[in-house]
């Protein structure tokens, strides 16, 4: 997904995330509708999203006095992480008021900046399947389909969908200090081991504790949070990636140095495959596919449907291709073509695909080093959590995703152009300060069989024209979809030691 050192500028100005239950504000989770599909018609669910426990008032379990404030514990109250987790409480959240969180039947907006009693930044929720349970996907041999308005995400903006191989439960029953649970959004972890999250297993991440020098609101831990995450959709106005990140080992993984978080130079060897496997339409070499007034035009909504094949099409593996399309004003848009000297022509992530893209870009095997898409699959097939976001990049300013990154390197030298973005674009200081209209909204949510998600005109995907020589299951072209939303409207590669 994102450099491990960007997830810090996902922090509240305020104070957040414990492991204990506050009383101060009553928890009422946001009701959000999405469908499950079949060829024969899609059913609704009626679902709901939660906030991210790291952007939660944290506070004295028998007052009001902060745990957490700036990006500072207080050390009276959080000597160590076991005596701050039985000391401090995190509250219920004002979704609309305090972090510009809204819905409308199946649309999600999220608002960049809310200016309530104190100032936020960004947030991250995941999609509920009750009240203490996330809803857990198994995405082999089937499709994730959405829409999503990204005409007011400039340069610099992360308008991030994905899957994060967490517990459904948030933690809740592996860890008895863990009193907060799904419910109050606990047990995040993705590729990037972040360093940031609050809490990891039911204890304070306090040990090592460094504020950043950048971000008044954040910090890290010696501990991180690593797990395998599918990134869907990591997008703003100019530029889009779908990117698989496998770790070994399942489920959230408490690391605890450089060599287990893959810090610094230890990157490529870490627990996860902090690059992954990209596949952005820009950087493959298609520069006029994706865009404003492009082919999928981002000045309008559009629909993203990702279908995830394996072998013999089963939903236990191992997979073995990752497909994009697009729908936009009734038509059925093919995922653009690779264009990269010394490349055979790819339109979909397969291993040959991978191993043709590190070898062009001169990137490290990482991908593959971690177990690939059977290693991805194998996440998937345990089930994962959907997660929403959208954030800022206070390490590299999303260079990596819409300009050109790294920046000290030639722009024509294949992989380092990502998008038109100046390279002195993104700089968060900038962006939170002139945030008014920036929003992303995601709406009509499905999950079904191959082809079942979506309609449209010429909507048989044609084969893959890479080496592997293997064809996609047509789609469907007359099954029903979830109505249409009713309003309007977190990243991968990139950061210190990336090449």
């Amino acid at each position: 997904m994102f450099p491990a050192v960007a997830l810090l500028s996902f922090a509240l100005l305020a104070t957040v995330h414990a492991q204990q239950v506050g009383t101060n504000t009553a928890e009422t989770h946001p009701k959000l509708t999405w469908s499950k599909c079949t060829a024969s018609g899609c059913t609704q669910q009626n679902g709901a999203v939660v906030l991210d426990s790291n952007w939660r008032w944290l506070h004295t379990t028998t007052g009001y006095t902060n745990c957490y404030d700036g990006n500072s514990w207080n050390t009276t109250l959080c000597p160590d992480g076991a005596t701050c987790a039985a000391n401090c409480a995190l509250d219920g959240a004002d979704y609309s008021g305090t972090y510009g969180i809204t819905t409308s039947g199946n649309a999600l907006t999220l608002k960049f900046v809310t200016q309530g009693a104190q100032k936020n930044i960004g947030s991250r929720v995941y999609l509920m399947a009750s009240d203490t349970q996330y809803q857990m996907f198994n995405l082999l041999n089937s499709e994730f389909t959405f829409d999503v308005d990204v005409s007011n995400l400039p340069c610099g903006l992360n308008g991030a969908v994905y899957f994060s191989a967490m517990d459904a439960d948030g933690g809740m029953s592996k860890f008895t200090t863990n009193k907060a649970g799904a419910k109050y959004g606990t047990g995040y972890c993705d590729s990037q081991c972040p360093h940031d999250i609050k809490f990891i297993n039911g204890q304070a991440n306090v040990a090592g504790w460094t504020p950043s020098p950048n971000d008044t609101n954040a910090g890290s831990g010696t501990a991180g949070a690593c797990c395998a995450e599918m990134d869907i959709w990591e997008a703003n106005s100019i530029s889009a990636a779908v990117t698989p990140h496998p770790c070994t080992g399942t489920g959230l993984q408490k690391c605890t140095g450089p060599a287990d978080c893959g810090d610094g130079d230890n990157r490529a060897t870490g627990i996860c495959d902090k690059d992954g496997c990209d596949f952005n339409s820009f950087r493959m070499g298609d520069k006029t596919f994706l865009g404003p007034g492009m082919t999928v035009d981002t000045k309008q909504k559009v629909t993203v449907v990702t279908q995830f094949l394996t072998t013999g099409n089963s939903t236990t593996g191992p997979l073995t291709e990752i497909r994009r399309l697009y729908v936009q004003n009734g038509k059925v848009i093919q995922n653009s073509k690779t264009s990269i000297a010394g490349m055979a022509t790819f339109d979909s992530i397969t291993e040959d695909f991978c191993d043709a893209q590190k070898t062009a870009f001169g990137d490290t095997q990482s991908f593959q080093n971690h177990g690939g898409l059977k290693q991805m699959g194998a996440a998937m097939a345990n089930g994962m959590v959907l997660v929403l976001s959208v954030w800022d990049d206070h390490a590299v300013n999303m260079l990596w995703l819409d300009s050109d990154y790294p920046t000290d390197v030639d722009a024509s030298k294949p992989g380092i152009a990502r998008g038109t973005c100046a390279t002195t674009s993104g700089q968060p200081a900038q962006l939170e300060a002139n945030a008014a209209n920036i929003q992303v909204t995601y709406s009509n949510i499905r999950f079904g069989t191959i082809g079942s998600t979506y309609t449209g005109a010429a909507s048989s995907p044609a084969p893959p024209s890479g080496p592997t020589g293997t064809t996609a299951p047509p789609s469907g072209t007359t099954t029903s979809s979830a109505p249409q939303a009713t309003q309007t409207k977190f990243g991968q590669c990139g950061g210190t030691g990336y090449t």
